[in-house]
């Protein structure tokens, strides 16, 4: 039978909750503390600050075993392990801000100082982080010990990079491709497996499909080696994501279509068909901010990433080929109104961190268009982020007397608008952007549209 822990996690924002919620579901107690009383005031009556699926259930199930507090003290004094999952945003030259998780490590430290404990603490960096915050996060554990009573205290650091994806996080975090662990004791180690054996061995109830068939492979290396493990993963994919989008720009201009280049090459299961969608690129809370912060980290060490400044730059240009494509068939874009379809960076997330909506919407403004914006989920927190774009909660209503329209997220129910009404609503041109490459161009132009994707005729 696996051992049960007091797991303690500081942060209770989306990786903090669903890292708590589902350590609770395998069986471990859990409290989450976070500073801000109002978030944990709503936690406590059941109301999330995030929307995640399953989440908020899982929560709910799981309730007797996680409790949500904004006292660091006494988790300190009664945890066997403590996940650090704060945020680190990047700074203006794309370094990660470790302010938040500087004072964390330092609260833990003056709590170490002021109580007794039987074992070392175990403190995780589940945070990302850039190479060699784990000694940081140590030495500044112990400036924190030195300002209590007790200078000597007892822990281990540990890196246990997440690879969650948002939308799917608590199915990423019950049955992940794989686990990561990085620590120079190992004692350490073995209680986080044991602390993951339920994961490892799949030996918990869930109502959650498919199953792995297999163990989840627990990989344990070096302090440095985790935390690049996260960066090179994160990097890898957003590089993949900007070669489809490089190759789709030369499928439009010698007439192939990228679905099916894509396609094709995706079964060399040394590429896969993953990562591989052509469009308006890459945003979200990981993606950018991670790729930044490791070509941070490289110059910083005096070498120049070329391959991730190129990723970077084919990024940034997808979002101006909207405006492009726009430009094309409106001619200008003055006096004209457009619809933006889906304002979160990805489906099933409220998430509007580097969402490439906003950065569209912010160019149309600025070039005379009328925006109006559309999410079943996002809507309310973007008309806060742009007041400026007109938000509505159907849409039809989008559509209704829009020259234009841009799929910008690939919501289940964009992908099955009704093309026939979207076209009646609409004033012409009737012109159809499809960011995500969603919507078969046959059946739009069918509908009396003028369809444009990427990299496609």
């Amino acid at each position: 039978m696996a051992e049960r822990f007091d797991v303690g996690v500081v942060g209770a924002g989306y990786v903090g909750l669903v890292t708590g919620a589902c350590m609770a579901h395998i069986g471990h107690t859990v409290t989450c503390v976070d500073k801000n009383e109002g978030r944990i005031e709503n936690l406590k009556r059941g109301k999330l600050p995030i929307y995640e699926p399953q989440l908020g259930e899982m929560i709910a199930r799981n309730r007797k075993r996680i409790r949500f507090s904004t006292e660091l003290h006494p988790l300190v004094r009664e945890a066997d392990i403590v996940f650090i999952a704060v945020d680190t945003p990047p700074g203006d030259d794309g370094a990660a801000d470790l302010s938040n998780v500087a004072a964390v490590a330092r609260g833990i430290g003056r709590s170490l100082s002021e109580v007794e404990r039987e074992r070392p603490l175990i403190v995780v960096n589940k945070s990302t982080v850039p190479v060699g915050s784990g000694d940081y996060v140590s030495m500044l554990i112990q400036e924190g010990a030195e300002e209590g009573p007790n200078g000597e205290v007892s822990y281990r650091v540990v890196s246990n990079p997440e690879f969650l994806r948002e939308g799917s996080a608590v199915y990423d975090s019950l049955f992940p491709d794989r686990i990561v662990l990085g620590a120079e004791d190992r004692e350490a180690l073995h209680t986080m497996r044991e602390l993951y054996r339920p994961i490892i061995e799949q030996s918990f109830a869930t109502e959650l499909d498919p199953r792995p068939t297999v163990a989840v492979p627990f990989v344990t290396t070096d302090l440095a080696s985790a935390e690049m493990i996260k960066y090179a993963a994160n990097a890898f994919l957003a590089t993949k994501i900007s070669f489809a989008n490089e190759i789709a720009n030369i499928c439009e201009r010698v007439g192939a279509d990228v679905k099916s280049v894509t396609a094709g090459i995706g079964l060399d299961h040394r590429i896969g068909p993953r990562f591989l969608d052509a469009g308006i690129g890459w945003g979200g809370s990981c993606f950018p901010k991670d790729v930044r912060a490791l070509m941070a980290t490289a110059r910083e060490h005096e070498y120049e990433p070329a391959i991730l400044a190129a990723a970077v730059s084919v990024n940034e240009r997808q979002r101006r080929l909207v405006i492009t494509k726009l430009q094309r068939d409106l001619h200008t874009l003055k006096g004209k109104r457009v619809a933006l379809l889906g304002l979160s960076f990805k489906p099933n997330t409220d998430d509007l961190r580097e969402a490439p909506s906003l950065s569209i919407a912010r160019i149309l403004e600025s070039r005379g268009a009328r925006v109006v914006g559309y999410d079943p989920v996002a809507g309310k927190r973007a008309a806060a982020l742009m007041p400026e774009m007109k938000v509505v909660f159907d849409p039809y209503e989008a559509l209704k007397g829009a020259n234009a329209a841009v799929l910008v997220t690939e919501w289940e129910e964009l992908r099955n608008l009704d093309l026939e009404r979207a076209a009646t609503l609409m004033a012409r041109p009737r012109l159809l952007v499809d960011g995500r490459n969603a919507i078969e161009p046959a059946a739009a132009r069918a509908a009396g549209l003028i369809y444009q994707g990427f990299g496609r005729e």
